[in-house]
């Protein structure tokens, strides 16, 4: 292979959720998230003994951790009691590739004398819920040292044991047909049990997975529905959240159909012109007789709704085959589509997608129906140039995120998460790391409509632990199934570009056997999947180690720009690690680099400290960039963790290495939990936007620089300091120019030019005096940009601004209001801090509130919430099947009260 390529793959691939209600019901897929009856137990001690292992002792419960600090050994444990894993592990056993592996179900019926599982229980009593639900969102935070969950995963009741039950209704003429449970995400050890008997479970919070129920069920009559989830405390380095929250189905098929996951589509040759399309498809027989089967495919372009569009583009050719009893075929067909319309990311592509309309006949009658969704591109990789898609080489412009929606919790919300990745389309952004775990499907559906590029990422430990109840007590059972169910899940997204198998795995600390255990999930990985490269996200490891030699790529946290390179942290225990990109190019000449995590920059929206350091990038400390009192760190910009870098610092690292394939950030949005450096707070502070979406300064600079041919000047701090009058008071602009002239009170401070690798132009010297600042941006010696600023007057307005004034009244979609308190010209006043209570009238809801601050210890579900730096938010959603007009208003004392409306259809 030559030395400056890679990969070249060239590949059709299908979305993440391929199951839809056929138009001819031979197969149904039936949300069932409605009308849940949910208990939990008020102590984590407390419970049921229906337990799925037994766990160490947390012995050290010190959640003040940097996110670097080196993973431990495992701790060795002797079972004493009864556990249900043995019944439990069969349910992994379709992701299982060697025979003598899968696991035999025990004889006997655990739990089935408990009461939550029985028909005849009475849950009346218990709260009524529907899903996706995060039990924990809406509860208090815990404050103090001492509280029972840290700072570290949130500060809310994320652990303990709960229950969920829904009774079923199966119609007789479901007799005969394979029925199916099928849970996108289930936090965590979830086991189910069906009519009180035990059917399986899967521990892996994060996993999407399915039951067979048919055995189980009772067509004609009650069926009863049971789920156990114990999310233990000390098992996340984030918030995890608690709970069924992603979505739960039912599928319902003839015996023969197509499996879980069962279409699998690459092409080769792409170019505009043509491209060959290879579809393989899988499908179970579940009955007791060998079948003969005809399967044929048809391709259909879909427009921007996801709708088909006219005539199929393409046909397969009809192929038979026989199917034995109880046993799983797969069949493989090609054919060409000629003028494909690519898929790509914006703003210079499009991401087109198609879809594959598979149908499967016995004796002539179609028996099933199975769709996927897929898109036709290209993907080159290039250890000398990066990632080209389509030919055209594309700079990775990403960002990190974790799993929740802020105010939401980790109860997956379409919208919301549309709602995150359209404002970081806004700043530039074209790539998505799911750190550290895999999404919501329903996420990748979006990527793939939106045209982000997605780093698709699965494990955060392995062996070793990071916290003591992390995935590491499960991984020698589960990591093979978890790994094979998330390729197969995935791989047929366009979005996903490459696979992840870790992050900051402690086997890098140890040589070849951490080096074999990579070897084993790759191998996992690789046999789903052969077309896209792996890669894991390494901080630690060095290129003459071995853990780097096992995946395709180079993913570096940090050591691109290197880590705590600054002279306070020498002759520390802590990792030190100089500047990496050319260590790694030279050892690794044939594989891409790229940044899986950058920066880990800090700050509070609108919170400005003084004195503001010289350096490009300086760790925060009382005094300079941080104040321990209040839980904020300055926006100026320029501070990071003590492993990280300033966003300049960064941008210099990767722009003068012009073989790094691009960076992701973290993080994009602030997150729940790792409130780094003050873990009384319960959120981050790393995000460019904050938990509320609303934008930091941080956001402008990315602007910036990712998005150069946008006319844009930003300006800060803010311009009201009533106490610095007469002091010095530093004004910095991010520009996508190249030259700014500053104005206070209409005085020119002076033109300043940006010189090669800077980012910012500073103007450290300025005396404050109220009134306007203006800074006019210039690109090549004509105007590009202006923007002006202005010390304001008393609060005495509430201006609210709806991002859609017109949502779905289905209990799902949303409204997000900014509430803004101005004075009495309609200045928004970017330090009021006003007590604002919310009420709403009509056919909707107030889901939750929030303000971006991460000290604010308010429950989200409260309706009243003090702005915070100028700024609140309020999440409304309409009620189920009600239309009309949604009356929503606030008001705070001595300020005048105001009233938006939106429409619910």
């Amino acid at each position: 292979m030559p030395k400056f390529l890679l990969f070249f793959v060239a590949i059709l691939f299908v979305s993440c959720v391929n199951e839809n209600i056929s138009f001819d019901s031979v197969r149904e897929r039936i949300s069932i998230n409605d009308s849940w009856s949910f208990y939990k137990y008020e102590s984590a001690e407390i419970t049921d003994d229906l337990i799925y292992d037994v766990r160490p002792e947390v012995v050290e419960r010190n959640v003040v951790k940097d996110a670097d600090s080196k993973p431990t050994e495992a701790i060795s444990l002797e079972i004493k009691s009864k556990v249900l894993k043995p019944w439990i592990l069969p349910t992994a056993n379709d992701f299982i590739n060697d025979p003598n592996k899968k696991y035999m179900r025990p004889e006997g019926n655990p739990g089935g004398d408990f009461p939550f599982v029985q028909t005849n229980f009475d849950d009346s009593s218990w709260e009524k819920v529907d899903l996706p639900h995060d039990w924990a969102i809406k509860e208090p935070f815990q404050t103090g040292w001492d509280s029972e969950v840290g700072g570290g995963m949130g500060r809310l009741p994320v652990n303990g044991v709960a229950w969920y039950r829904k009774k079923l209704d199966i119609p007789a003429s479901d007799a005969g047909k394979s029925v199916f449970l099928d849970l996108d995400g289930t936090m965590s050890y979830a086991m189910v049990w069906c009519n009180g008997k035990l059917v399986g479970g899967w521990p892996y919070g994060y996993a999407s997975w399915r039951l067979d129920l048919t055995s189980y069920l009772i067509p004609g009559g009650t069926n009863q529905l049971a789920i156990r989830l114990d999310n233990p405390n000390y098992s996340a380095r984030w918030y995890p959240g608690g709970g069924i929250y992603r979505n739960v189905w039912l599928i319902k098929t003839n015996p023969v159909h197509v499996a879980q996951f069962g279409t699998y589509i690459t092409t080769d040759n792409v170019s505009e012109d043509s491209a060959t399309v290879s579809l393989e498809v899988n499908i179970d027989n579940d009955s007791k007789s060998d079948v003969k089967i005809e399967v044929s495919s048809e391709v259909y372009l879909l427009n921007d709704e996801g709708r088909k569009v006219g005539k199929p583009v393409s046909k397969f050719l009809p192929i038979n085959t026989s199917v034995a009893a109880g046993k799983n075929s797969s069949v493989k067909s090609s054919v060409a589509i000629k003028n494909p319309k690519l898929w790509g990311p914006p703003p210079t592509q499009k991401p087109n997608l198609y879809m594959a309309l598979t149908k499967v006949l016995q004796d002539g009658k179609q028996i099933d129906s199975y769709e996927t969704r897929f898109g036709i591109r290209s993907l080159t990789f290039n250890a000398d140039k990066g990632i080209f898609v389509n030919g055209e080489r594309i700079q990775i412009k990403g960002v990190n995120n974790h799993h929740d929606l802020g105010a939401l919790g980790a109860a997956f919300n379409t919208r919301a998460a549309e709602r995150q990745l359209e404002i970081l389309r806004e700043m530039g952004c074209n790539a998505i790391r799911m750190s550290h775990n895999p999404p919501a499907p329903e996420l990748l559906e979006l990527t793939d409509k939106m045209g982000f590029l997605v780093m698709d990422e699965i494990f955060d430990s392995w062996e070793r632990k990071k916290t003591p109840h992390d995935f590491h007590l499960i991984f020698q059972d589960w990591s093979e199934p978890d790994t094979r169910a998330f390729i197969r899940r995935d791989r047929n997204c366009p979005s996903v570009i490459s696979w992840s198998f870790g992050n900051e795995v402690g086997e890098q600390y140890t040589g070849e056997a951490g080096a074999a255990v990579a070897h084993r999930l790759y191998d996992f990985v690789k046999e789903e999947d052969p077309t896209r490269p792996t890669i894991l996200a390494m901080n630690f490891a060095k290129p003459f180690m071995e853990l780097p030699v096992v995946p395709d790529m180079i993913g570096l946290n940090y050591q691109g720009e290197g880590i705590r390179q600054d002279p306070m942290f020498e002759g520390t225990d802590r990792i030190r690690t100089a500047p990496q990109y050319d260590a790694f190019h030279k050892k690794f000449p044939e594989k891409v680099i790229v940044s899986t995590e950058t920066a880990s920059a800090f700050s509070s929206r609108g919170i400005y400290l003084f004195p503001v350091t010289n350096a490009l990038s300086a760790p925060v400390r009382n005094g300079s960039g941080g104040d321990s009192k209040i839980h904020q760190v300055s926006s100026y910009e320029l501070h990071a963790v003590d492993f990280g870098s300033s966003a300049d610092k960064v941008f210099k690292s990767v722009e003068s290495h012009p073989f790094v394939a691009g960076e992701f950030v973290w993080t994009g949005w602030d997150y729940l939990g790792e409130p780094t450096p003050y873990y009384e707070a319960r959120s981050s502070y790393t995000g460019i936007i904050d938990l509320a979406g609303f934008k930091k300064d941080r956001f402008y600079l990315y602007q910036s620089f990712w998005r150069p041919d946008f006319p844009m000047v930003h300006i800060l701090p803010h311009w009201n300091w009533v106490n610095r009058i007469g002091k010095i008071t530093p004004v910095h602009v991010f520009t996508s120019g190249d030259e700014v002239e500053l104005f206070l009170n209409d005085k020119s401070l002076g033109k300043k030019k940006k010189a090669k690798y800077e980012y910012r132009l500073r103007w450290d010297d300025v005396v404050y005096e109220p009134g306007k600042l203006k800074a006019v941006a210039y690109k090549n010696g004509k105007k590009w940009a202006q923007e002006e600023i202005k010390t304001t007057g008393d609060a005495a307005l509430l201006i609210a601004e709806a991002d859609r004034k017109e949502i779905k009244a289905d209990g799902k979609d949303l409204s997000f209001v900014t509430v803004k308190i101005a004075d009495e010209n309609g200045l928004p006043i970017p330090d009021a801090e006003n007590l604002i209570q919310f009420s709403i009238v009509g056919p909707g809801e107030i889901v939750a509130t929030d303000n971006g601050n991460p000290a604010d210890m308010r429950a989200f579900s409260s309706f009243e919430r003090n702005a915070f730096s100028g700024l609140c938010l309020v999440i409304v959603k309409g009620k189920d099947g009600e239309s009309g007009i949604i009356q929503l208003t606030m008001e705070s004392e001595d300020i005048q009260q105001h009233t938006i409306q939106i429409q619910t259809r």
